[in-house]
């Protein structure tokens, strides 16, 4: 069984390609989890694809480098995630050449090795009325530039309560 968050972020990086949202689901799911390295693999590995596909090729190549020295680290972790550790390796190298070589962002599909965990987010995603492996739109603003349009209003809410409570307590 996989947590719920996990789902939901291979659903996003496979199905609508919202990279942001792959970031947002896990970093949940990172800070409940004791901030384990596996999780922060795959943050990283999405954040880089959301910066390549916005052409911040410096912002992808040293997000994708990290992710793949954490990777070495998070191996056996990464497996136990239903995931082909060697292949995913392999594909973050290939990706990390692209980006130097300037050659333009690809969608790509993760190596999930587990075959039921493949067939659980497949149904996810049809369920959702995406396709699978389905290209980015890179001409969608709303999914390419998400983190200029998104609304704040909770995030700078939730900032000033901490403000105020940090400034009632001294």
């Amino acid at each position: 069984m996989y947590p719920k968050a996990y789902i939901d972020y291979l659903v996003h990086f496979h199905g609508d390609r919202d990279y942001f949202e792959c970031h947002e689901v896990l970093e949940e799911q990172w800070k409940r989890d004791g901030r384990k390295i596996e999780w922060l693999v795959l943050i990283q590995i999405a954040v880089a694809f959301y910066h390549y596909r916005r052409n911040n090729t410096s912002g992808a190549l040293r997000l994708m480098k990290r992710a793949r020295v954490l990777l070495e680290e998070a191996r056996g972790m990464i497996r136990r995630l239903g995931l082909d550790d060697r292949a995913l390796a392999a594909l973050l190298d290939e990706t990390a050449r692209r980006i130097a070589q300037g050659k333009p962002y690809e969608s790509i599909e993760l190596p999930i090795a587990d075959r039921s965990l493949y067939a659980q987010c497949r149904a996810a995603c049809a369920a959702r009325q995406l396709v699978w492996g389905q290209a980015s739109d890179t001409t969608d603003i709303d999914l390419v530039d998400k983190h200029r349009r998104r609304d704040r209003t909770d995030v700078i809410a939730a900032r000033e309560q901490k403000k105020r409570a940090r400034a009632e307590g001294k």
